[in-house]
């Protein structure tokens, strides 16, 4: 059984995702999460992985942007660890908002991954 091998970046997550046959449930959580957190997105699940990192980066930026309650909110439903948020450098938010998504696509990662070996 493979071990979990934790992504560098969002390009290799979502390769990752497609070469384990789990990129559609990927796309399942991160739909299933923002719906719980009431910022439903509507990711198809023929969204193309190069797709899905855009449309994600700009949802991401808008909450900060403009619904920074409902961004935090997501941040706690989806469970991403504060400590790594803390680390951020916020004074760019495109920059934030591309590391968030990162660190967001990562924990979703994680979950299906789990979910799907055990």
């Amino acid at each position: 059984m493979s071990s979990f091998i934790a992504p560098i970046s969002t390009d290799h997550l979502l390769s990752e995702a497609e070469k384990e046959n789990l990129y559609q449930k990927l796309i399942e959580q991160l739909n299933k999460d923002f719906n719980f957190a009431n910022e439903p997105v509507d990711f198809h699940l023929s969204t193309k992985p190069d797709e899905l990192k855009v449309q994600l980066h700009e949802k991401i930026y808008r909450l900060i942007q403009y619904k920074f309650a409902e961004y935090l909110s997501l941040l706690y439903i989806v469970d991403v660890p504060e400590d790594q948020v803390k680390k951020l450098d916020g004074s760019d938010i495109m920059e934030l908002s591309e590391q968030v998504s990162f660190l967001i696509l990562k924990r979703e990662w994680m979950k299906v991954w789990f979910r799907s070996k055990y």
